[in-house]
């Protein structure tokens, strides 16, 4: 698919951020309904994505955070992460999970 731009991220981010989003994809695995909501979300910020491209880039960007938390709690070089701050706020209380 097409790259995302930095404020197709923020966009996503902005809508994975929200409380009730968080609860949903914390309780499930099958989360395609979830990611279709999302989708819709960000089509009315005008951002052009399915679900699939948005569960990628939701499940590349858990995981780039994840990697960067590590190398930084095991005080490596801290990788440095683009969005590292706006996801350690969402993920950061939940960095147990899995």
């Amino acid at each position: 698919g097409k790259h995302w731009t930095v404020n197709e991220v923020r966009a996503l981010i902005r809508v994975w951020s929200e409380k009730n989003i968080q609860r949903q994809l914390e309780g499930t695995v099958r989360n395609k309904r979830i990611f279709e909501q999302v989708a819709a979300r960000l089509q009315k910020f005008g951002i052009d994505r399915d679900w699939k491209q948005c569960r990628t880039k939701y499940k590349n960007l858990k995981h780039e955070y994840k990697s960067a938390k590590s190398a930084h709690d095991s005080g490596g070089a801290s990788k440095s992460m683009k969005f590292f701050h706006e996801l350690d706020a969402i993920l950061g209380h939940s960095s147990m999970e899995q």
